[in-house]
């Protein structure tokens, strides 16, 4: 590309517009299609505050860091001796081995973590870890996990869902999850179809779906995953999937090293029921022109660095970095702390003229549930002192029963 490509005007001689309030920021100065080593802004790492008496359970032998500081575990002390009963070709298999390949370079000893999953072929997952794990009830894991990470906030959990379980009758368990902020990672399956009940259309099914219980097509508007979770004031979100192993443990890595409840959709292909679902984003013939992965404070730019995506006030266009009129600096430099971009990213929603997002589309810093409650809890402790259960037993009226 050279380097004389001007800087703004389009082919009708008039310069994109900014939406009020936003300011444009300095162009990059990496070339397009060039690739950067960082994967988004350093956080400090997750730490634990323990309710008073309470201490963090100590490591067993085989899993005690090495000299060096590393975990001296490996995939296999994660991986338990059940049978893993999904069906071949599914993408469920490399989201497992992923985050089985992940645990161990977390460092955190397999007792102190603990799976929690709903209902779906995705909510399997506990019995494939070798970890403390509940395979709860349909949509109600958010509650589960918020109870136990409340009690015992020195645990590191996570919690398996897929689209059906968190976005049908999960739905309202799912969005309050996401508002209090519980000091979590959700992973989020969806292959867009209810594959253990055998191929019925889902919330995030395409209008038209034929499917044994829409023979006719779906009537239904689908749910997008990361607008439902950001509407719901999410602090954290980020959309992967099942065919980019790296990229997956890279999302992953995230949203467990951020604070607060790091949410993370993963397009994942049921080979059965709805097979394909997603190629155009995957496969390689198409996957360039299809999708941009997108990291802060990095241009916007995709197709190996030939387009590029800019705003025009409030909507987001596709540009041609070959062509000579337009070159890397018209395009958007992305703000992964940004609400109004993530936002605007978001409802890139199966757009032909766009490519799909794949990121971390927010993050911000914000208190979590679990330490604003033990704050809580110890400042009425240090206020009126260390309650007494008979003593509030015994309170107000009461009677005994000859």
């Amino acid at each position: 590309m050279s380097d004389k490509k001007p800087e703004s005007n389009d082919t009708n001689g008039r310069k994109p517009t900014l939406p009020p309030g936003m300011v444009a920021k300095p162009g990059p100065t990496l070339p397009p299609g060039a690739k950067s080593t960082s994967s988004g802004p350093k956080l400090p790492p997750k730490s634990s505050k323990f309710p008073p008496g309470m201490k963090p359970a100590a490591p067993s032998t085989e899993e005690l860091v090495g000299g060096d500081g590393s975990s001296a575990a490996t995939r296999a002390d994660f991986t338990s001796d059940q049978d893993v009963r999904w069906c071949p070709g599914c993408g469920d298999y490399a989201i497992l081995a992923t985050i089985q390949r992940l645990m161990p370079e977390l460092g955190v000893p397999r007792e102190n973590v603990v799976f929690i999953s709903g209902i779906g072929c995705s909510s399997r997952f506990p019995y494939y870890m070798n970890t403390y794990g509940m395979h709860s009830i349909h949509g109600r894991a958010p509650t589960i996990v918020t109870g136990l990470k409340s009690a015992r906030p020195d645990l590191d959990v996570w919690m398996i869902t897929g689209d059906g379980d968190s976005l049908s009758i999960g739905g309202n368990h799912i969005i309050h999850i996401m508002r209090r902020n519980v000091n979590v990672q959700i992973i989020m399956f969806n292959n867009q179809i209810y594959g253990l009940t055998k191929g019925q259309y889902s919330p995030t099914s395409e209008v038209g779906k034929v499917t044994k219980s829409s023979p006719f097509g779906s009537l239904d508007h689908p749910f997008n995953p990361i607008a439902l979770v950001l509407g719901a004031e999410a602090s954290f979100a980020a959309r992967t999937m099942d065919r980019d192993p790296k990229h997956m443990k890279d999302m992953f890595t995230r949203a467990h090293d951020y604070r607060g409840t790091g949410f993370v959709e993963v397009y994942q292909n049921c080979n059965i029921f709805n097979d394909g679902a997603f190629f155009q984003f995957t496969e390689k013939e198409t996957k360039t022109d299809r999708t941009i992965y997108f990291e802060h404070d990095k241009p916007l730019v995709y197709a190996g660095g030939t387009k590029g995506l800019r705003l025009d006030g409030f909507n987001l266009e596709s540009i041609d970095l070959e062509n000579g009129n337009l070159g890397i600096n018209d395009c958007l430099v992305y703000d992964e702390t940004s609400r109004e971009l993530a936002g605007i990213m978001a409802r890139v929603y199966w757009k032909p003229e766009l490519p799909q997002p794949f990121g971390v589309f927010y993050r911000e810093d914000r208190p979590s549930y679990d330490d604003l409650l033990h704050d809580q809890i110890h400042a009425v402790v240090d206020r009126l002192g260390k309650g007494s259960l008979k003593k509030l037993l015994e309170e107000g009226e009461t009677w005994e029963i000859a």
